[in-house]
């Protein structure tokens, strides 16, 4: 059985991280950096999360679609495309970058 894909909108995400630990099974990774952020105020530094790589486990997931629910950004959202089917674990895996590409 095939299963609709989660898909990321990069310029969305702000690699909160609030979908991996929604996520029942673990089976979403972020990794980011964070950026200074011009200010005015000198007494307080201002920082943001810049995402570096976001990462679904296709093997893990359950496709429940807490992450897409758990979203405040709208990032998440159920793709039109399909999980391919796999004889190899390492398939199993989408990665999307600072480029957007999956």
């Amino acid at each position: 059985m095939r299963h609709s894909a989660i898909d990321l909108n990069v310029d969305a995400c702000t690699s909160c991280v609030i979908c991996a630990r929604e996520c029942p099974v673990w089976c979403i990774t972020i990794d980011a950096h964070h950026e200074s952020v011009p200010s005015s105020d000198v007494r307080r530094p201002r920082t943001v999360a810049v995402l570096d790589e976001f990462t679904i486990d296709w093997g893990l997931c359950m496709y429940c679609g807490m992450c897409i629910e758990s979203c405040p950004f709208d990032a998440l959202s159920w793709s039109d495309k399909r999980v391919p089917d796999s004889a190899s674990r390492t398939d199993l895996v989408s990665v999307w970058g600072l480029d957007g590409e999956r």
